[in-house]
């Protein structure tokens, strides 16, 4: 399972610890991974997802998961995430249809 959150992409990044003494050694930042069950409202479903905490604010701020796979950008969402939103934008495009 990599370090990376599933719906912004957000992964891990490198740098360096530097003492008093300004002696440099390599360090990792991760992210702050959460394993969160989140629910669709179009597809009447709950989905298991592994994202960061600042993704779970930003779905909570955009109105909930649909909303925000619908406007996220495909590059940055995992395999299972663009699944997500390719079934989601299929089933509004049905019931606008309908």
């Amino acid at each position: 399972m990599s370090r990376a959150c599933e719906l912004t992409g957000k992964a891990v990044l490198t740098g360096n610890n530097v003492s008093h003494a300004n002696n440099k050694t390599r360090r990792r930042f991760l992210p702050n991974l959460v394993n969160v069950t989140l629910m669709s409202e179009a597809l009447n479903q709950n989905v298991r997802l592994r994202i960061s905490a600042n993704a779970l604010r930003s779905v909570e701020h955009r109105g909930g998961l649909d909303a925000f796979l619908v406007k996220a950008d495909i590059s940055e969402l995992s395999q299972r995430a663009r699944l997500l939103k390719k079934q989601i934008a299929k089933k509004l495009t049905e019931e606008v249809a309908a």
